[in-house]
């Protein structure tokens, strides 16, 4: 077997044909990346027949000790269970980085560990790739370890869920009964999804902003997400944000028409009361034009408010924003935010939803909501984040974690030193920003 250097074509047919394809490893991933001072390779393991039996996109940057780090992002595209195969392709590999001056190549396989459910509860008798974590250490790859929490180049754990043939009904009855109702109401309250265009990108920056500020993390630059779009969006067709906006002038035109029926109703029931009284049931009739009353006050309330903010924001206002990654199997949900002006919107409910139809309408095997932690217990400050992933019904995705090939041990050694003073130098400049 020989490994060599592949065209766009000749490994984009291969991968995508991989159960473990994913944006991560594609041609579009290599060139953004390389925006950012990285470079690219698309590798593949031909045999004895000229045929593809592995591959992957493979990423090197010089380090701080003037040699090359590699890195496969969600790679390698490979059966990790046969090992024969799997040895042949690290030797390949460990003489591609070694040639090229490098010290380890890190991976982090599109690769489940064990299956778990929603709950986050491992399933008995479950599919695992354990074999897999066996032949990988073996082979000599250094593993990160079980982590539980984000602190990997990628998540470790995810939360997703399926759509493969699945209808739109299908995935709702899984649904916990409150995110229906929301998701009804902000149907009901003229919350409207819309994809925008590279040109609205800075307004997508500013919910991100927005929302990093609340949340106390650092968002990238505009530059970024102007870098992402133009590799992975328009034409390429694999980045997609949607908004979610406010119709303030619809919805306060629909209360208006809410108020006038419910006025009405209450004005023919008390025309057939004073008619004859003796045909209704007094107790329920004054109970039901109590109920009536409260309810066109509830309205006149809502309304107020909602003209409000049309007059403070205009007639469309953005709520809050996701941006999508569509490729190979999924729908994935990489980042998204909203403005705290407007969270009791609840935009979000709506525009997952939207890439879940998305998901769902074209056939794809799954919705990806993207990272939570691996602690599936309320104390944790992060269990929201995966509740409301949760509350749209799916499973808990644990990935068999991160690894690295070490080619130079010396170096390598020299490398992770010199690496956490970088992030402990870094991590101090963030935290003197913040004050």
């Amino acid at each position: 077997m020989k490994l060599v250097e592949l065209t766009n074509k000749q490994f984009k047919d291969f991968a995508l044909k991989h159960p473990q394809i994913s944006f991560h490893q594609t041609k579009e991933w290599g060139d953004l990346k390389e925006e950012n001072g990285w470079k690219s390779y698309l590798l593949g393991l031909k045999d004895s027949t000229g045929d593809i039996v592995a591959g992957c996109l493979l990423l090197s940057k010089m380090t701080p000790i003037k040699r090359n780090m590699f890195y496969s992002p969600r790679g390698f595209l490979i059966d990790y269970n046969d090992y024969d195969l799997l040895k042949e392709f690290t030797n390949e590999i460990k003489k591609f980085v070694k040639n090229h001056q490098g010290i380890f190549v890190k991976i982090d396989p599109y690769l489940s560990y064990q299956e778990r459910d929603i709950n986050g509860n491992i399933v008995p008798d479950g599919k695992n790739n354990k074999q897999a974590y066996d032949n990988l250490i073996k082979l000599g790859y250094k593993h990160f370890g079980f982590n539980l929490l984000q602190d990997t180049l990628q998540p470790r754990w995810i939360f997703v869920t399926d759509t493969k043939n699945r209808t739109i009904e299908d995935v709702m009855k899984d649904m916990d009964p409150k995110t229906r109702q929301i998701l009804r109401k902000n149907e009901r309250d003229f919350i409207r999804t819309r994809e925008i265009s590279d040109e609205e990108l800075p307004l997508f920056k500013d919910i991100m902003q927005h929302t990093g500020d609340r949340r106390d993390f650092i968002d990238r630059p505009l530059e970024y997400y102007q870098e992402m779009y133009k590799h992975l969006g328009g034409k390429h067709n694999i980045l997609k944000i949607l908004i979610a906006e406010l119709h303030t002038k619809e919805l306060c035109d629909s209360i208006t028409k809410e108020i006038e029926s419910l006025e009405e109703e209450m004005n023919t029931r008390t025309k057939k009361y004073e008619q004859d009284p003796s045909k209704m049931n007094e107790k329920k009739y004054l109970a039901k034009q109590a109920e009536t009353t409260a309810n066109i006050e509830r309205l006149k309330k809502k309304k107020a408010k909602i003209a409000k903010i049309k007059k403070e924001d205009g007639d469309i206002v953005p709520l809050g924003g996701i941006l999508f990654l569509i490729y190979g199997n999924e729908v994935l949900s990489l980042v998204g935010g909203s403005y705290q002006k407007f969270m009791e919107f609840q935009s979000a409910y709506t525009v997952h939803w939207e890439g879940m139809k998305m998901a769902i309408l074209n056939n794809y095997d799954r919705y990806n909501f993207y990272g939570i932690t691996g602690i599936f217990d309320e104390k944790n400050p992060l269990f929201g984040l995966y509740s409301f992933k949760r509350d749209f019904g799916g499973k808990v995705v644990e990935l068999i974690g991160e690894f690295d090939l070490v080619v130079n041990k010396p170096l390598y050694w020299l490398y992770k030193v010199s690496y956490k003073s970088y992030r402990f130098l870094k991590n101090t400049k963030n935290k003197l920003k913040k004050r």
